[in-house]
């Protein structure tokens, strides 16, 4: 199983297939992605990858196409995430392949994507019957975009992480009910191809109160930094943690589509403090910019 991120087709032009093949997903060890960064130790978390796929097709057995949206839910307990790129040829292998129901793709999908990631996945598909059950939602929370702050670092930076202090934190050091804060303006860069990725990222935390000021300077900081989409979420909570020491935190990021696919993963301390957060978690709901 290849492991080695310069050996994916991410910034190679490649042959894109036309029978299915589930050789062509590149698995990256976890491990391997956490080398070197914020993330390395990772702490006691729960959390998966959700991928949206919307160019998901294959032929039934008349040789009709059949189209559909697709939902992946990647545990974090997985030993290995998948390169996009790989994924996108993957799903695009399906195309000129025959079925003869939804339900052998699910089960091949599952079979193919669980073998690759060494765990358990989720794959649920959208018929274009249902497609209006697909929401457009908003966060919950305070956004703090609109902060009239000055900003001058945009190399991820999470020392500019900090809580408010005691005299202007009127909620008291611990409050029973989580805090909720986004930003729509988490941009960071793929680490091999150097493509831009724009997100909203959104967190919930219950204990002192964050900085609002602060955690939008740290976000804006990730502009020029290169990271998956996965460890630059890992790498938000670790900082959070260390930084602000929260008692219960909830951190995920919902990214825009590239190829078809949209990548929105998410970590937390414990389910408690996914209360609330549900409609982020439900497969098929999108922001607006995806």
């Amino acid at each position: 199983m290849p492991k080695q991120i310069s050996d994916s087709n991410l910034g190679q032009t490649t042959q894109y297939p036309n029978q299915y093949d589930p050789s062509l997903l590149f698995p990256i060890a976890r491990v391997v992605t956490r080398e070197d960064s914020r993330a390395a130790n990772t702490p006691n978390w729960i959390g998966a990858d959700l991928w949206t796929a919307y160019e998901i097709s294959w032929l039934d057995s008349r040789g009709k196409p059949v189209v559909a949206i697709a939902s992946f839910d990647f545990a974090v307990s997985n030993p290995y995430l998948i390169e996009s790129k790989s994924f996108k040829l993957y799903l695009n292998s399906f195309n000129q392949s025959k079925f003869d129901a939804p339900e052998q793709v699910i089960e091949r999908m599952t079979k193919d994507l669980s073998q690759a990631a060494g765990g358990k996945v989720t794959i649920q598909l959208l018929s274009p019957q249902a497609w209006q059950d697909a929401q457009i939602i908003e966060p919950l929370g305070d956004c703090v975009d609109d902060l009239a702050i000055s900003i001058d670092c945009y190399d991820a930076n999470p020392a500019l992480l900090q809580l408010l202090d005691s005299e202007t934190d009127a909620e008291g050091e611990q409050a029973e009910q989580a805090r909720i804060l986004y930003s729509n303006l988490l941009k960071s860069n793929c680490p091999v191809t150097n493509q831009p990725d724009w997100g909203t990222v959104i967190i919930a935390y219950q204990g002192q109160t964050i900085d609002p000021a602060a955690f939008l300077r740290y976000i804006v900081s990730y502009r020029q930094h290169n990271g998956f989409h996965e460890l630059c979420v890992e790498e938000i909570y670790c900082d959070l943690m260390k930084y602000c020491a929260p008692e219960a935190l909830f951190v995920m990021a919902r990214y825009t589509r590239r190829g078809g696919l949209d990548i929105n993963p998410w970590r937390a301390s414990s389910q408690a403090i996914i209360k609330g957060m549900e409609q982020l978690l439900t497969p098929f709901n999108r922001l607006a910019r995806q």
